[in-house]
């Protein structure tokens, strides 16, 4: 991992370095996906058994051969381990639970010339879950994803998956089934974008498109953004640990691994205030690395992005994170919920020794989607509200319509646009 001080006169160029990603779009992946896109949008299902055939290696004949429906999905819940089983059920209470206290509610007010004016609250009527598929198969996703749709009310959640060589993973599709999915789809890749984006014969077109994807799944969602939503592009995972040295050094190495282990171009980075308790750590990550199955992935993703940071106190911690906007921050401090305050730009916030970032992916209750690449500076994690969607309400009361219908038509007026300003003087007395 790379070693950074606060007080080296190029400690912000390091950390400018550190940060940087090519996000650059490969123009070859962007054509293959145009051409995939177009021709999905033209042909259809016809299209996508074809692909699904060709990059999936299945033997699709028809689609009727690509689709899971809810009795599908409950035979899979059923097929898998009675523990396994409670697990998910848990973790979609939970996720349930918290999304709940998200749902936006409608309102309204009367103004004093007895206009009305407020706020329509309403669900989308049909979103589009993707989930990566295969032996890389993330139940989880499907809980973070769906079920927030569902509490918000959607009536319809349409999932795709991938499935490799007909390669169907029962635990992911019992997650399926317990997050309330209508149907699933399995294809993947960006013909399954293309698909929920524009519609087939079979696949319904959706309003919006949420969840992670390799990057023809992310250029296909850059691609058809504006015909249907999307949750964001997300870029490599990352988590940033503050320790100020009350956490044992093990349980912050692993806190470390647990992103690194996601793939080479994943980031983890540690703030501490003792050089001390730095090389306590770093002495423990080098003695449990061997025992990491994924050990290959995570030197590669430490030896690439990784990074170690000795800040002068907690305060100088603070404004780094801040600047870093991280995906995943653990405060692992005495007084987490006070440091808490400090922090203006984080994906999520894990307060105090014991919350493993971990946690937060599975089951403690907030969504695992969260803004990356530093665009947590401006974005929020998923949650009910992105499955919500306003609409204004205003009723003019003929006593407002004098009094506002003066105001619209001056403006109107300044504006050159005299019907406009007809339209509101029509009204007036």
């Amino acid at each position: 991992m790379k070693k950074l001080n606060t007080l080296s006169e190029n400690f912000q160029v390091g950390l400018k370095a550190l940060l940087a990603f090519e996000t650059t779009q490969n123009p070859e992946t962007e054509r293959i996906v145009a051409d995939i896109c177009a021709d999905v949008q033209k042909r259809g299902d016809a299209a996508l058994i074809e692909y699904t055939n060709k990059f999936d290696r299945a033997n699709a004949q028809s689609i009727n051969d690509l689709i899971l429906t809810q009795a599908d999905l409950k035979a899979a819940f059923e097929r898998i381990p009675n523990d396994v089983q409670t697990a998910l059920r848990i973790a979609a209470r939970r996720v349930e639970s918290y999304h709940q206290r998200q749902k936006m509610e409608s309102w309204s007010y009367t103004d004093e010339d007895g206009t009305l004016l407020g706020q329509q609250i309403t669900p989308l009527d049909r979103v589009g879950i993707y989930v990566p598929g295969g032996k890389a198969a993330y139940p989880s996703s499907v809980i973070m994803n769906a079920m927030p749709a569902h509490v918000a009310g959607v009536k319809e959640i349409i999932m795709v998956v991938p499935t490799p060589k007909g390669e169907r993973n029962d635990i992911m599709l019992a997650a399926a089934y317990v997050a309330g999915v209508t149907k699933v789809f399995t294809v993947g890749g960006a013909q399954a974008i293309a698909a929920l984006a524009y519609g087939t014969e079979t696949i319904p077109q959706v309003d919006k498109i949420t969840g992670p994807g390799n990057a023809f799944v992310a250029a296909a969602k850059r691609r058809v953004f504006g015909v249907v939503g999307i949750d964001m592009v997300a870029g490599p995972s990352e988590i940033l640990v503050i320790a100020d040295g009350t956490t044992p050094a093990d349980w912050v190495a692993m806190d470390l691994f647990s992103q690194a282990e996601h793939d080479e171009i994943a980031q983890a980075i540690l703030i501490g205030t003792s050089q001390t308790y730095l090389d306590e750590i770093e002495a423990a990550m080098n003695r449990l690395i061997e025992t990491m199955p994924r050990r290959d992935i995570i030197k590669a993703s430490l030896g690439n992005r990784g990074a170690m940071i000795l800040a002068k106190d907690l305060d100088e911690a603070c404004e780094i994170a801040n600047y870093i906007s991280p995906e995943h921050l653990e405060l692992s401090v005495e007084n987490p919920q006070e440091w808490a305050k400090k922090i203006r730009h984080a994906g999520a916030i894990f307060m105090g020794r014991y919350t493993s970032e971990s946690l937060g992916d599975y089951c403690a209750g907030p969504n695992h989607v969260l803004p990356t690449s530093r665009t947590a500076r401006f974005s929020s994690p998923l949650g009910t509200y992105d499955f919500q969607k306003r609409s204004s309400l205003i009723q003019v009361s003929e006593h407002g319509a004098q009094k506002l219908g003066e105001t619209a038509s001056v403006l109107a007026h300044g504006e050159s646009l005299t019907a406009h300003a007809r339209a509101a003087e029509f009204r007036m007395k």
